[in-house]
């Protein structure tokens, strides 16, 4: 018996066990492998208690980083395979239509990459949890996976356990840290050949070697959409997940298990640059929700986008916002280079955004949403333990009237980052506050306000 076949074995003796009746897990519940058993797992409250992450795209697409303006760099090696794509003419152009994308893996050596950089620069923007992409579809795992051999970081390339280190350096400073995982691998011969061989021997042993080693918050699949979970065999994986794993407490899982479970099934729906669940966001406040999208139009780095390609640290405060009032969350990404730098330009976002959080997070972690979410495009609403938060988008101007909070005899208003007083009357019964008026180096932050209210229905 191989060793892959062996460790396969040992996974389905693990389940069997989790679903026998002499097992009873931490929870005195044992999950089945069934969507509806799975579904009833309460969501660990980390989750949605962060609202802000971080996803990180990194791996051998991150050498060539090109592609068309608004594709997804990380595709680089399946979009050169067409030869008529811009990106395979780039490739041409720059290596010679010969050249093999498995020659950047030796190219991706992370020579420049400082795991404590990284981490210092998170913990100053805000960042509450960050998702590794451990492997990507190209089948290159960040860590010494056996069942990868010579197609990892620690066989070629950077010669590291990049997963280990971003880890380490990540819990140090007491972020959360998740891994993004493709359950399929564009070129492997397996795969190509015997996709279910695939899934037993290669897919779920490597996925299950990723939480033995490193104890996820949050497991984050894709790559699932051409075939359903039963083909996948997540249910029986998921179960034990939840039920024997070292990480059965405290893990989380998005909602891409098969073609048929994104917004379905999962600890929290994921939404995509507003696509999937963002035409229904509203189901956010019902089921827990995030939307996921990259500083610019590409996941992994893409050379070929220029600044108008970015999003302003306006419009990234603004979706935050949006999502929050909403009951959802906002996992933002970033591409760092093959060397292992973070570019500027997104270091700069992280750090814009951290400033407002360092004045409004308040407003944001730990928040619900309030039972109206929203008034028109310009207030919008969170709340916590009995206060209530209006974040304004822009200057509100001179008076801000809000039609939805019903005044008490209690009620006080403050402004989250002015020490001073902040007025307010009632006129037929809704509430009108007098906004301070601050000059230009007393206003305590840009792109949103925050209002914190007590006292209020």
């Amino acid at each position: 018996m191989t060793k892959i076949n062996f460790r396969f074995l040992l996974f389905i003796l693990i389940i069997i066990f989790c679903r026998s009746p002499l097992y009873v897990s931490s929870q005195n519940k044992i999950y089945e492998p069934t969507w509806e058993s799975l579904d009833s797992r309460p969501t660990p409250a980390w989750f949605d208690s962060c609202k802000y992450g971080m996803k990180i795209h990194w791996g051998v697409f991150s050498v060539p980083s090109w592609a068309p303006k608004g594709v997804y760099a990380e595709w680089y090696w399946y979009n050169i395979q067409d030869k008529k794509d811009e990106s395979f003419l780039q490739h041409t152009k720059l290596y010679g239509g010969d050249y093999a994308y498995q020659n950047f893996a030796y190219q991706f050596k992370a020579e420049l990459f400082d795991p404590d950089a990284w981490a210092d620069l998170f913990v100053r923007g805000g960042i509450k949890y960050v998702v590794l992409t451990s492997k990507h579809h190209e089948g290159f795992p960040l860590w010494p996976s056996a069942d990868s051999w010579n197609w990892n970081s620690m066989d070629v390339g950077p010669h590291r356990d990049l997963v280990k280190d971003i880890t380490d350096a990540m819990r140090a400073r007491g972020m959360y840290v998740g891994y993004y995982f493709s359950f399929y691998e564009w070129f492997n011969p397996l795969w190509q050949n015997e996709p279910e061989r695939f899934v037993k021997e290669h897919m779920i042993p490597q996925m299950t070697d990723l939480v033995l080693r490193y104890h996820p918050d949050m497991m984050y699949g894709d790559g699932e959409w051409d075939h359903p979970s039963d083909f996948w065999k997540t249910k029986e994986w998921l179960a034990w997940l939840f039920n024997e794993s070292p990480v059965k407490d405290n893990v989380v899982i998005n909602d891409r298990w098969g073609n048929e479970t994104r917004s379905r099934h999962g600890s929290f729906y994921l939404s995509e640059y507003g696509k999937y669940t963002g035409a229904n966001v509203q189901l956010g406040i019902q089921h827990i929700w995030c939307e996921t999208r990259s500083l610019g139009s590409s996941f992994g780095y893409n050379r070929n986008e220029s600044i108008d390609d970015y999003q302003s640290a306006e419009e990234l405060v603004h979706l935050l916002v949006y999502c929050v009032s909403r009951g959802g969350g906002l996992m933002l990404n970033i591409g760092p280079r093959g060397d292992g730098t973070i570019p500027v330009i997104m270091q700069e976002r992280l750090i814009q955004i951290g400033d407002w959080l360092e004045v409004n997070g308040e407003a944001i972690y730990g928040t619900k949403a309030w039972r109206e979410t929203n008034e028109g495009n310009k207030i919008n609403y969170t709340s916590k333990n009995g206060d209530l938060y209006v974040i304004t988008i822009g200057w509100p101007g001179k008076e801000l009237a809000l039609d939805t909070p019903v005044p008490s005899g209690n009620t006080k208003v403050s402004m989250l980052g002015y020490d001073g007083a902040v007025n307010y009357s009632v006129k037929n019964g809704k509430i009108y506050i007098d906004v301070p008026q601050l000059s230009v180096d007393e206003v305590p932050c840009l792109y949103a306000y925050t209002f914190k209210i007590t006292g209020v229905k």
